[in-house]
């Protein structure tokens, strides 16, 4: 009996095992918010202050970084599963009932416990997504909230510190 191998669902259940935190990344296509969830989100450096972000290829999310040069990098509380839900979803306007901020050029998410604003450093082709390297012109957090985790396809909390 010969195996089937599949390197790509392998790696994918594999990297499912890495649990993130998830984030909706927002940007413009003119006047019109463009945003959908991400959890490939990084730190980068603190000299200068940067962080980078993937995208795929395939999205209209990175043309829109890439044509506006600015992204925002809004990070998910344990109880915002219906915003992640929601920008993951492929329908017409993601920011229908959503509130945002719009102070610096890219929506942030008001439901957000942490963002980061970034103007487009770099962006370095990888594989079938795009790495954008962010250098950040404002970051904002709040205080003692959880973060919404995904882990092994679905999303998951924190257990509180015993």
């Amino acid at each position: 009996m010969t195996e089937t191998f599949d390197m790509a669902v392998d790696f994918r259940a594999t990297m499912s095992r890495l649990a993130t935190g998830v984030s909706v990344i927002t940007t413009r296509s003119g006047s019109t918010p463009i945003g959908m969830t991400a959890s490939a989100v990084s730190a980068l450096s603190l000299d200068p202050l940067q962080l980078l972000v993937c995208i795929g290829n395939h999205l209209y999310t990175r043309t829109a970084i890439a044509e506006h040069g600015r992204f925002a990098v809004n990070v998910l509380g344990e109880d915002s599963e219906h915003l992640a839900r929601n920008f993951a979803a492929s329908k017409p306007d993601k920011f229908a009932g959503v509130e945002t901020v719009d102070d610096h050029g890219v929506p942030v998410l008001k439901d957000a416990i942490a963002a980061v604003v970034c103007d487009v450093a770099e962006a370095i082709p990888g594989g079938d997504h795009t790495i954008f390297v962010g250098e950040v012109r404002y970051c904002v957090h709040k205080v003692e909230c959880r973060p919404l985790l995904h882990f092994a396809g679905g999303f998951s909390m924190l257990q509180a510190p015993q």
